[in-house]
């Protein structure tokens, strides 16, 4: 049975040298675009490719797009091939970081068509607490054939999104620290603040104490405690730039409430057009 949102370290330990299970290393640093790199080469779980936020899981930022866009599909899928990923394999992924930018290459291969994918609950964090191996060993896979189909319903563009304002067409959850979304402090982004109406529902409450997502139930309270009844697939997630949002994605998974879709521009695309609207303070509806 494949995984599909979570897999424990002690399962992804027991599995690390079947061929059909392919491992990324998400480790990133806005602060820093190399440092994630560095980290891997200086030890990572065996068997793991590094997959880099900017280079392999964006496209390049232009003057109208956020800071991390969609990568091209079809060059995605080469990347994918090329790392050995094929249509029966069960890929890992993780980082250092609670999953927030790991949720990144989870949504994007669910996107592609490809549901065989988990996040390691924990990250590297618990591999390293339960004890268990790093290598500096680079793996070099065998090329696969990796077909992608992309799901243009996955996700809302800022055109569609602004046009939706105010109708109830769509609730935005925005994923970023509340003292961000509230536009008390904004440390990448040229303005603070967020879209009018969005709901603040941080990313780094789903996890508990130790880095590990709350048990599906308390997910489901969590997320029901703001959204009311409104039905997933009207929820739509945002961060700063379409990463972190993933993992209030996933977390919507876990509980059981399916369907809910991505708005991959977020907060660093919204602002790109001066002429749209910007709220700051608590939430307003």
């Amino acid at each position: 049975m494949p995984f599909e949102h979570l897999v424990d370290s002690r399962t992804l330990a027991a599995h690390l040298d079947e061929p059909g299970w392919i491992l990324f290393d998400c480790r990133f640093s806005l602060a820093d675009a190399g440092l994630g790199r560095r980290l891997y080469q200086q030890g990572h779980i065996p068997g793991a490719r590094y997959a880099h936020l900017d280079e392999d899981l964006s496209s390049p930022p232009t003057p109208d797009t956020g800071r991390h866009p969609l990568p091209d599909p079809q060059a995605l899928a080469a990347r994918l091939g090329a790392w050995g990923v094929e249509a029966g394999s069960q890929v890992v992924v993780y980082d250092d970081a609670g999953g927030g930018f790991a949720v990144r290459l989870w949504w994007l291969l669910r996107w592609l068509g490809h549901r065989s994918v988990a996040v390691l609950d924990g990250g590297l964090p618990a591999w390293l607490a339960e004890g268990r191996p790093l290598t500096v060993t680079v793996p070099a896979p065998e090329p696969r054939r990796f077909e992608a189909h992309p799901d243009r319903q996955a996700w809302v563009g800022t055109a569609e999104l602004a046009a939706a304002l105010g109708t109830g067409r769509y609730a935005l959850v925005d994923a970023r620290a509340a003292e961000r979304y509230r536009g008390e402090m904004e440390p990448i982004d040229p303005v603070a603040g967020h879209v009018p109406g969005a709901l603040n529902i941080p990313f780094a409450g789903n996890l508990d104490a130790n880095g590990h997502f709350l048990p599906p139930g308390r997910l489901a309270e969590r997320f029901r405690a703001r959204l009311g009844g409104l039905p997933p697939a009207q929820v739509v997630h945002s961060c700063g730039s379409g990463v972190n949002a993933c993992h209030n994605l996933l977390a919507m998974e876990l509980a059981g409430l399916t369907g809910s879709l991505l708005y991959p521009g977020s907060w660093s695309e919204w602002i790109r057009d001066p002429g749209r609207p910007v709220a700051t303070g608590s939430e307003s509806g």
